[in-house]
């Protein structure tokens, strides 16, 4: 797995945990809900750190927090 797709169903996760829609999700992150779903399909490859940390903001976690998942372990190597 990329690391896009694992931060891609991190964010599902999380939401899916919390009851929280992803249009929810941006509200309450400060993030339009373009960029949201720009991370969750294909138009964005490299969702951006500050995007992910206002993710993390929203949902009250840390980016520890966020990464702190098996879905991050044994990714493929990104450069080819």
């Amino acid at each position: 797995m990329l690391i896009k797709e694992a931060v891609e169903k991190r964010i599902v996760e999380l939401c899916s945990k919390r009851g929280i829609a992803i249009n929810a999700l941006a509200n309450i992150s400060g993030v339009s809900p373009s960029t949201v779903y720009s991370i969750l399909n294909e138009k964005s490859q490299n969702p951006g750190i500050c995007s992910i940390k206002k993710i993390c903001d929203g949902l009250d976690i840390t980016i520890r927090e966020f990464f702190d998942s098996d879905l991050f372990d044994g990714l493929e190597q990104e450069i080819k």
